[in-house]
């Protein structure tokens, strides 16, 4: 009796202790999907079988044509903020429909955290896709696509499972990986040197209160009339965002405020440590390669800053993952040439890598006349998908944009070939 009575009471102890356990773990991880917001419909006058669910603590969306032609599209979304707690999905808006007509299904996941999470929306986004091929049926061939957060996490999956997918398209993506953070802070430390405010890294508590308005009254940022401290701004934006090209003008003036939104007090990104390193930045006035005497003063102005050895891992799948270029599937890149939050300069630095690795025949660049961060329309997006299909199935690499020439990138046409429509904006609209 006194034995059975000390088994019950491990016993309860045991399911005490759980389920303290469980609660502790739920209070450290607090995201949600909210289920209720997962169903969708069906696009008028389209019949599909519609499946919606959480697996592995994300969201998920699947939709299937009636003439299924048995390939899967795998899709990423973008950031969402690390303090917003429900987990959502996004619909592949601008191809949903092209690629039902097609016969293709979709998938996409809300990935199981928010915030730059690339190690768990690669790892969320490809247990969907071994879901669907247990749930639906084995897909024969899988591309995979997604903007900006979503076109590093496809850039990634694209390295890291060599033998799962048939091609890739990052769209307006990260693909310069933690270069991006670097941008970020070189912009904000230059305005800073070229303001005559102190230097200061991370950014202080009162930054976005007290100096950012010292910046812009200085620099003429907040009248639009720059002085020549403020063009010299402009001037290092545009040769640390891809150089000299069309349409920068009005991406200076729609995205200078906001990139002093970007410089952060907690410079880890929720890594192990410091993320940022500046050590190989250079802080370019001019299109002359042989730096100026200006140019090393102000270099001299800005700390340099190196990131602890902790917070960037190149090998393997870090938290934020490093894109080596060494691929083997066909990739498409799509990016505006005006997009200041995710620069230009990404993609240039994605085909160096992948150049350097030797693999510049898996990989088509099309830049986009455009300002807005993965400011695309439907027909920018269904041709590239269409060409990449058409490459990955029939071995026809399709056309590009050589990014990485600097006379090319700088030609008042650059960017109009895959641009479709020309925006309101643009100079060449209004040309003819």
């Amino acid at each position: 009796m006194r034995q059975r009575i000390f088994v019950s009471v491990v016993v309860c102890l045991l399911i005490v202790m759980m389920g303290i356990g469980t609660i502790a773990a739920d209070k450290k991880n607090d995201y949600f999907v909210n289920e209720a917001k997962l169903p969708f419909k069906a696009l008028d006058g389209m019949e599909t079988e519609r499946l919606w669910g959480v697996h592995n603590g994300a969201g998920y969306r699947i939709e299937v044509p009636e003439n299924w032609n048995g390939d899967l599209v795998l899709y990423s979304h973008g950031y969402r903020n690390e303090e917003i707690k429900e987990l959502t999905v996004d619909n592949p808006a601008n191809l949903r429909k092209y690629i039902l007509e097609k016969g293709y299904a979709w998938a996409a996941s809300s990935y199981s955290k928010n915030g730059y999470e690339v190690k768990q929306g690669v790892k969320d986004t490809h247990a969907l896709g071994e879901f669907f091929n247990g749930k639906v049926g084995k897909a024969e061939n899988t591309y995979i696509v997604g903007h900006s957060m979503g076109g590093h996490i496809t850039g990634v999956l694209a390295e890291q499972y060599k033998n799962t997918y048939d091609g890739a398209m990052p769209m307006c993506g990260v693909m310069g990986d933690n270069e991006l953070f670097d941008f970020f802070t070189d912009y904000n430390l230059a305005a800073q040197a070229l303001a005559g405010v102190s230097t200061q890294f991370p950014a202080p508590a009162d930054y976005q209160t007290t100096i950012v308005p010292q910046i812009k009254e200085t620099l003429g940022l907040n009248t639009g009339w720059l002085t020549s401290e403020g063009k010299k701004l402009r001037d290092l934006t545009m040769y640390l965002s891809g150089g000299e090209r069309p349409l920068f003008g009005a991406a200076f003036a729609s995205w200078k405020d906001f990139l002093f939104t970007l410089y952060r007090e907690d410079p880890s990104y929720g890594t192990q440590g410091n993320l940022i390193d500046n050590t190989d930045s250079i802080y370019q006035l001019d299109s002359l390669p042989e730096l100026s005497e200006e140019e090393r003063e102000l270099a001299r102005l800005i700390p340099e800053i190196t990131a602890d050895p902790q917070a960037r891992n190149e090998n393997g799948l870090a938290k934020i993952p490093h894109l080596s270029g060494e691929i083997n599937v066909p990739v498409m890149t799509l990016h505006t040439i005006g997009d200041l939050f995710v620069p230009f300069s990404m993609e240039q630095l994605y085909a160096q890598r992948v150049a350097e690795n030797g693999k510049s025949d898996m990989l088509v660049s099309r830049a986009v006349r455009a300002v807005g961060h993965c400011e695309f329309t439907p027909a920018e997006e269904t041709d590239a998908f269409t060409a990449l299909v058409k490459w990955a199935e029939d071995g026809d690499k399709p056309q590009g944009d050589q990014i990485l020439n600097p006379d090319i990138v700088n030609n008042e046409d650059f960017g109009s070939e895959f641009t479709s429509p020309l925006r309101r904006y643009d100079p060449l609209k209004n040309r003819n």
